[in-house]
């Protein structure tokens, strides 16, 4: 079992308070000061966590630069009073930084291109049964 310090606790607080004044700000039609609070709850926690050293270390990295500069450019602009762009900007930060989207997208393209199978096999067969009957009664197809 692992041991969680005080500082974790606080820690895993603030990130579910940064994470509850985001979406509450995203819900009140991307009010500016509450994804601020949002975002500095949630990196302040985040930092309690797992530490300040590591939390630099997690940011800085070097394949993880273009993910940092979008994930923190969008923290700038929330707090600078342009929530749209600095919650874009954010969301696809975050995508780089945590790598939220290879999770799901294997599995979901794999299944798209099943279906897109069975959409060109019906379309063959329709066009195998269906279309004499459309010519011969002079009825225009697309």
């Amino acid at each position: 079992m692992v041991a969680v310090t005080e500082f974790q606790k606080i820690g895993i607080g603030l990130v579910g308070f940064g994470l509850f004044f985001l979406l509450f700000g995203v819900l009140l039609y991307f009010d500016s000061v509450l994804l601020a609070f949002g975002n500095i709850l949630f990196l302040t926690g985040l930092t309690f966590i797992i530490g300040f050293r590591k939390t630099s270390h997690f940011f800085f990295q070097r394949h993880k630069f273009r993910g940092s500069f979008f994930f923190l450019g969008g923290v700038s602009l929330v707090l600078c009073r342009w929530p749209v762009i600095g919650m874009l900007l954010e969301g696809y930060g975050s995508i780089l930084l945590f790598r939220v989207a290879p999770a799901w997208s294997k599995s979901t393209f794999q299944q798209t291109g099943q279906y897109n199978k069975c959409d060109r096999q019906l379309s063959k067969d329709w066009r195998r049964y269906y279309q004499p009957l459309v010519k011969s009664q002079h009825i225009k197809t697309f």
